[in-house]
């Protein structure tokens, strides 16, 4: 993009709105929860894909916004939004549902999103992270915001509890206790040697070995 004002989502032919989300936003009573914010995010305009295998980000020369992502929940709803830095207004709204985003082959950093607008017209876009680290929280939100639904529609059953136990001892009844001699000298705790590389793995987000160059952040855009 080049340096100035950034264009609107209509100028650059992106869906800027979808309907469940904008009508959500006329009822004070929904309440509306900010999963996560990454200022930074570029958004590319998709080129034919190559392969059959799925989106590559290297192939991504189009860019047509830059501003801020947000992961936010309303009611039944979790949308992604892309909001202006500036001013605060939606650019583009990605309706979270099966099918709605992908993730590239060649990048942990670049995902293509589902927009749509208010009458239901969408598009497929591409957004970019400069960080992993953003990419990782990005990813995190989505999956928290899914299991949190799931458990929410299929709860646990609860399992009564049986009557409480009475341990106590009964009128004269007695313990009677066994301690083993160690033959006049105390047993040594056995030393355990750890090996390193412990720790939690990537998950669901690993972190691929080969990466796409990072997005300049003063390319334009908000």
């Amino acid at each position: 993009m080049a340096k100035g004002k950034s264009k609107t989502a209509e100028e650059v032919g992106v869906p800027n709105e979808a309907a469940a989300y904008m009508e959500s936003l006329e009822d004070s009573d929904i309440v509306e929860r900010v999963r996560c914010t990454i200022q930074d995010a570029h958004v590319f305009k998709l080129p034919p894909r190559q392969t059959a295998g799925g989106w590559r980000g290297a192939d991504w020369t189009d860019e047509v916004w830059q501003g801020t992502v947000k992961v936010v929940e309303r009611g039944d709803l979790t949308v992604v939004l892309l909001v202006d830095r500036v001013n605060g207004a939606t650019f583009a709204v990605c309706p979270v549902k099966d099918g709605a985003i992908d993730r590239c082959i060649d990048s942990s950093r670049y995902f293509v999103l589902r927009v749509e607008n208010a009458s239901g017209r969408h598009m497929f876009i591409g957004m970019a992270f400069n960080e992993r680290n953003d990419a990782f929280d990005f990813n995190t939100a989505l999956e928290d915001s899914r299991r949190e639904r799931e458990m929410a529609k299929n709860p646990l059953p609860v399992v009564p509890a049986g009557p409480a136990k009475d341990y106590r001892l009964k009128e004269g009844e007695t313990i009677k206790v066994s301690i083993p001699k160690l033959n006049g000298s105390e047993a040594k705790p056995k030393k355990t040697r750890v090996k390193g590389g412990g720790g939690l793995s990537g998950g669901f987000l690993k972190p691929s070995q080969k990466d796409t160059p990072r997005r300049t952040s003063g390319s334009g855009g908000n």
